[in-house]
């Protein structure tokens, strides 16, 4: 199971691990990340489950689609390396996998 790492905005870190095929908001929801909100539940329709993905692992995260960015335009301190983490899919490429959490949601 690949692992990922999420940073709340305080510096706690929270590692967790995740099933391949699903993505990284299930598995902060699965492990209750805080800051991790995903009220739409991954439909693709809030911005509750932002993240910054770190540098490092974006090219391999991939950016986000068209109708991410859409979404993303209601999250809040959006940075290049912003997605939605329902939109990350994990895979075994992923394990080790790094995000921030912004100090607040959309």
């Amino acid at each position: 199971m690949p692992k990922i790492t999420f940073i709340e905005h305080t510096g706690t870190v929270h590692e967790v691990t995740g099933d391949a095929g699903s993505t990284v908001m299930e598995a902060a929801i699965r492990n209750a990340v805080p800051g991790i909100e995903a009220e739409c539940g991954g439909a693709l329709a809030c911005a509750t489950c932002h993240v910054y993905v770190r540098e490092d692992w974006f090219e391999k995260t991939g950016g986000p689609s068209e109708m991410e960015e859409d979404m993303l335009d209601f999250a809040y301190e959006v940075r290049p390396t912003s997605r939605l983490s329902c939109q990350i899919k994990i895979s075994d490429e992923l394990d080790g996998l790094t995000v921030d959490i912004p100090e607040r949601q959309g």
